[in-house]
C-alpha cells in the first residue's frame, strides 16, 4: 500500500524522490512526506502533509536544501488520522534520524510505553515512530553502525513492515530492511534506490536486486551491501526489469484505467506466447504433479474471481477437485491441506499478504506451491515450487483490469497441462482451445473497438441507487468480477448472482428501473434458456437489462455484442464491457478513476 523510495548518489535527491513517488501513487494514500540529510551531524530537513503528493509539492517551492540523500513515502493510514503528525518520515527526538515505514508493527503500544518510560517523546498515533526511537537508542549501543541497529531492532519487531532510515552523521548511507513486505534495490551508475516497486525508480535504471525475507539493504551511492538480520552477507539476484518507464505513462489516454482496457489484447498475447501451439510442457516445470488429489486455489479481490473462472476449466479438462478459497479465510479455519494438494496463489503483485500467509500455511502443511504472478522477483514466486507469471506489464490504476485477463488465461494453460498430464483431455481438444485461445486478442480488439456507444449508455444510469449483475456457468464469476467493478471505481451498490439463484431472495432488490446486466452464455445452449428465464423475471419486476451476448437477443433492452469463442474462453471477452461500465460510470460520477478512494493497489498487511 504506502509507497516508499529512498535516493542516494550525485544528483540532488528531491527529483528522483519526487518522481519516485508519484510513480507509486498508484499504490494507494493518503499523506506524503520527505526527508533529506543536508550537512553531517545537522538535523534532517523534513516536510510532510497530509493529502494527495501536490499538497507537499505546494509547499516546498523552491526553499529545498540542496542534498545528495534522501528517503519520500506516501503513506495510507491505519495507526492514526491522515494528519500532518501522522504523515512520514518520522523523527527520533534528536531530530537526525528519520524512518520511513510501510506494515504493521503489531507490539508498537508495548514498545510505545517502554521508549516513554525510557524518557522519549512521541509526536505521533502511528505505530511507525516507534521504530525511530529504537533505532536512535540502538544506533547509539552500535557505536553509529545504522546497519546493525537495523538488524537489532528488526529483532525486537513483531509484524509486516518495509523500513528504511537515514541519520546525518552518515550523509550517504540509507538503511532498509524487509518482513513480509516489498522492498527492492535499483543499481544505478554512481546512484543507488531502494523502493518499494521498481516503478519508482525505473526512469534511472532497469537493473534490481531481490531483498529476501529478513534481509537488510546497506546502500551509499556506489556500494551496496545485503545481510540477514545476524549479520551474514548474503548474496542476491540481479534481474532486469523487463519494461521501461514509458509503461508507466498514461500515453495519451485520460486515465490509466483506460489506456490499460485498451492494452488488453497485447497482455493476453505475450502471456500466451510461447505456452501455445504444441503445448509447452515446461509450463509447470519444478513441481512434482504425482499423486496431487486435489487443487486448492488462493487469491484475494479480482485475483479471487479469475479463480473462480480457473475452477471451471481445471475441473472440467483435469478431472480433479478444486476448492477456490478467499486468503484471508483459508488458514483460519485450519482446512484439510497435504502433500498431495495442489495450492495455487493467484497475485498480480506477488505481494498480498493475504495470499502470502495463505501460501505459507498450505506450505507448512506439506502442499506443492505453484504461483500465479505478475511481478518478477516479488515474494509469493520466491516462495513458491514453481510460477507462471502473468505479462501483464506494469498495472497502475488501482482497479484491475489487465492483470485480471492475463490471470483468466493463466488458469486455462495451468487447466490444460494438467488435464493433458493426467490424460483426461484428448489432444484434438487441447488444439481446438489452443486455437482459440490464440485468438482472443483479436477479438478483445473487436470488443474495443464497439465499446463507444456502450460508454454513451452507461450514462444514462449515473444516477441509478444499485447495478446488478447476473450470470451462469464461468459467467457467474464474470458477474462477480463486474459487480467489484463497479463498487470500486463508481462507489455504488453492485451484486454479481447466478442467475439461478435469483428467485432464492435476490430477485427482492429489483424494483422499476434497476439496471441488471446479464451475461448471457453461448446461444443455443441449455444454460442460454434458463439465463433467458431469469432476465423475464427481472424485465417483469421493471429492471432495464443490459445483455452481453455473442448473438442477438430480443428480449433485453439493451444488447453489446461480443465475438464468439469457447464457452470457458468467454469471461476474457465479457469482462471487457463491464470494465467499461464501471470506468465511464466513474468518469460521469466525477470519480477519481486511477485511485479510487479507501483503496491500495497491493494490500501487503492482513
Amino acid at each position: 500500500m504506502c509507497g516508499i523510495v529512498g535516493y542516494t548518489g550525485k544528483a540532488l535527491a528531491l527529483s528522483p524522490l519526487l518522481e519516485g513517488l508519484r510513480k507509486l501513487e498508484y499504490r494507494g494514500y493518503d499523506s506524503a512526506g520527505i526527508a533529506l540529510v543536508t550537512a553531517a551531524g545537522e538535523k534532517l530537513w523534513i516536510e510532510k502533509r497530509a493529502g494527495k503528493l501536490g499538497n507537499l509539492e505546494e509547499i516546498l517551492g523552491d526553499k529545498v536544501p540542496n542534498s545528495h540523500c534522501g528517503i519520500g513515502h506516501t503513506r495510507w493510514a491505519t495507526h492514526g488520522g491522515p494528519t500532518d503528525e501522522n504523515a512520514h518520515p518520522h523523527l527520533d527526538n534528536e531530530g537526525k534520524l528519520a524512518v520511513i515505514h510501510n506494515g504493521i508493527i503489531e507490539n508498537y503500544l508495548e514498545l510505545r510505553k517502554s521508549l516513554e518510560e525510557a524518557g522519549h517523546i512521541f509526536n505521533s498515533e502511528t505505530d511507525s515512530e516507534s521504530v525511530a526511537h529504537l533505532l536512535s537508542d540502538a544506533r547509539k549501543e552500535h557505536k553509529g553502525d545504522l546497519a546493525a541497529a537495523m538488524r537489532q531492532v528488526c529483532k525486537e519487531l513483531r509484524g509486516s513492515f518495509t523500513i528504511l532510515a537515514i541519520h546525518s552523521d552518515e550523509p550517504g548511507r540509507i538503511v532498509g530492511a524487509r518482513r513480509n513486505s516489498p522492498l527492492v534495490v535499483g543499481i544505478g551508475n554512481g546512484e543507488n534506490f531502494l523502493a518499494s516497486d521498481v516503478s519508482a525508480f525505473i526512469s534511472y535504471t532497469k537493473r534490481a536486486l531481490e531483498l529476501g525475507q529478513d534481509e537488510v539493504a546497506d546502500i551509499t551511492a556506489e556500494t551496496i551491501v545485503i545481510t540477514d538480520l545476524a549479520g551474514n552477507v548474503m548474496n542476491q539476484n540481479e534481474y532486469e526489469i523487463s519494461w521501461d518507464a514509458s509503461a508507466a505513462e498514461r500515453g495519451g489516454f485520460e486515465h490509466f484505467m483506460l489506456k490499460e482496457i485498451f492494452e488488453q489484447p497485447k497482455a493476453i498475447a505475450d502471456t500466451l506466447l510461447g505456452r501455445i501451439k504444441g503445448f509447452n510442457s515446461e509450463i509447470l516445470k519444478g513441481i512434482d504433479l504425482d499423486g496431487i488429489e486435489k487443487v486448492v486455489i488462493v487469491a484475494c479481490g479480482t485475483a479471487f474471481n479469475a479463480g473462480l473462472v480457473g475452477k471451471y476449466a481445471i475441473e472440467k479438462w483435469a478431472n480433479i477437485a478444486v476448492d477456490v478459497e478467499l486468503a484471508s479465510e483459508y488458514r483460519y479455519r485450519d482446512p484439510s491441506v497435504d502433500k498431495n494438494t495442489l495450492v495455487i496463489p493467484i497475485s498480480q503483485s506477488g505481494e498480498t499478504m493475504d495470499t502470502l500467509m495463505a501460501l505459507r500455511f498450505a506450505k507448512n502443511k506439506g502442499a506443492r506451491i505453484f504461483a500465479v504472478c505478475n511481478t518478477s522477483g516479488s515474494t509469493i514466486p520466491r516462495e513458491s515450487d514453481a510460477v507462471l507469471y502473468t505479462h501483464a506489464g506494469p498495472e497502475i490504476a488501482v482497479a484491475s483490469t489487465k492483470a485480471f485477463e492475463t490471470q483468466l488465461v493463466a488458469m486455462y494453460l495451468i487447466g490444460l497441462h494438467l488435464g493433458r498430464i493426467r490424460g483426461t483431455i484428448s489432444a484434438e481438444l487441447i488444439a481446438e482451445i489452443e486455437s482459440e485461445l490464440a485468438e482472443l486478442p483479436g477479438k478483445v480488439e473487436q470488443v474495443l473497438e464497439t465499446v463507444e456507444p456502450l460508454r454513451e449508455l452507461t450514462r444514462k444510469f449515473t444516477s441509478a441507487a444499485s447495478m446488478l449483475f447476473l450470470g451462469r456457468h464461468v459467467g457467474f464469476p464474470t458477474a462477480l468480477e463486474g459487480a467489484l467493478k463497479l463498487k470500486e471505481l463508481a462507489y455504488m451498490h453492485a451484486e454479481g448472482f447466478a442467475g439461478g439463484e435469483l428467485k432464492h431472495g435476490p430477485i427482492a432488490l429489483i424494483e422499476n428501473g434497476t439496471p441488471v446486466v446479464a451475461i448471457m452464455p453461448a446461444a443455443g445452449s441449455l444454460l442460454a434458456e434458463k439465463m433467458a428465464s431469469n432476465i423475464q423475471e427481472v424485465k417483469a419486476r421493471g429492471a432495464v437489462v443490459i445483455a452481453i451476448a455473442d448473438s442477438g437477443f430480443e428480449a433485453a433492452d439493451y444488447l453489446v455484442r461480443i465475438p464468439t469463442t469457447h464457452e470457458f474462453l468467454q469471461p476474457v471477452l465479457a469482462v471487457v464491457p463491464l470494465q467499461v461500465i464501471a470506468y465511464e460510470m466513474a468518469v460521469a460520477r466525477g470519480n477519481d478513476v486511477d485511485q479510487p478512494r479507501n483503496l491500495a493497489k497491493s494490500v501487503t498487511v492482513e
